[in-house]
């Protein structure tokens, strides 16, 4: 598989990630995880994304990676406001929620550990970057980044000691192209794209697998109003196998994308967005049809399609 260099970490990671949020959530099972994830490894996968909000995500990698650490980029996401209170970005809350997830990964050290979705606020206050930077300094975290969208992501990646951005890039969700990507290019960040497969837009929300009934809501009635078909783009075949390709495509497609991460408790469906990865970037006329089909249904609806938190 492709590898990426990963900004100016001094990583280079497949243009394919493993995204741990449905192993948690979908409450997978540890032999699935097990198998899942050490075959994405054996195909070349290198990069896996989990956070500490993510339900038994942690724990589940962890025990399934075992002996291949060190093949692996690790990233996770602190602090889980659920059980880290109202103060979970006090410096206190966000060392502790890092200390856990090393236990949980069984890891003695994390490549890269994000800030996840905390406010505007949060960043420009201080506290809670400034204790990842303390971890970071004691060689327990090897790069400090934030995870979000819109004018937050855009505002972490002009911070110094940010090295690494996560946000959403897929065609359902381009509004971080604009700002966020042009400026993480500019500082040579890290880049990770989140819901590169516009969490299966084309699907009906019905067929949607628990939580992610209402989760896929927003990217489903903006591929509505888009109202693209695979024709439009040239294309023929299965829409259930063509549409994940290519929204897999356009996001890699996208200049200072380096990985994209992909979530699924299901082997076959992981390994077939390896195979779309292969299939390399999007004939520009594609991308084209993509970008204005998505600017014409964003004006029409009269309301600026930001990204998506």
């Amino acid at each position: 598989m492709e590898r990426r260099a990963f900004g100016n970490t001094g990583l280079a990671v497949s243009v394919v990630g493993f995204g741990g949020a449905p192993i948690g959530f979908l409450e997978a099972e540890q032999a699935q995880v097990g198998v899942m994830l050490n075959t994405l490894l054996d195909r070349g996968l290198n990069l896996i994304d989990t956070a500490a909000m993510y339900a038994g995500s942690e724990e589940a990698i962890g025990k399934a990676i075992g002996p291949r650490r060190d093949e692996v980029v690790l990233v996770t996401k602190c602090p889980n406001p659920m059980a880290d209170g109202d103060d979970c970005w006090s410096a206190a809350k966000i060392t502790q929620s890092v200390e856990r997830s090393l236990q949980r990964l069984r890891t003695s050290r994390l490549d890269v550990v994000l800030l996840h979705s905390c406010g505007l606020d949060v960043l420009q206050q201080g506290e809670a970057l400034a204790a990842l930077l303390r971890l970071r300094d004691a060689g327990k975290i090897r790069c400090v980044g934030y995870s979000g969208d819109n004018e937050t992501a855009l505002y972490a990646a002009g911070l110094p000691d940010i090295a690494v951005i996560e946000t959403s890039v897929n065609v359902c969700d381009q509004a971080n192209l604009k700002g966020v990507l042009v400026e993480a290019r500019r500082r040579g960040l890290g880049v990770i794209a989140k819901r590169p497969l516009a969490n299966s837009a084309w699907k009906p929300l019905a067929e949607q697998p628990g939580m992610y009934a209402s989760y896929a809501k927003t990217y489903t009635e903006r591929f509505q109003a888009m109202g693209l078909t695979l024709a439009d783009l040239g294309l023929t075949g299965n829409p259930a196998v063509v549409w994940p390709q290519l929204a897999l495509r356009f996001t890699l497609s996208q200049p200072g994308v380096q990985t994209a991460i992909v979530g699924t408790c299901r082997l076959a469906h992981a390994q077939a967005n390896l195979e779309a990865a292969d299939l390399g970037p999007l004939p520009e006329p594609q991308l084209a049809a993509l970008r204005a089909a998505f600017a014409k249904a964003e004006t029409a609806s009269g309301e600026a399609w930001v990204g998506q938190t």
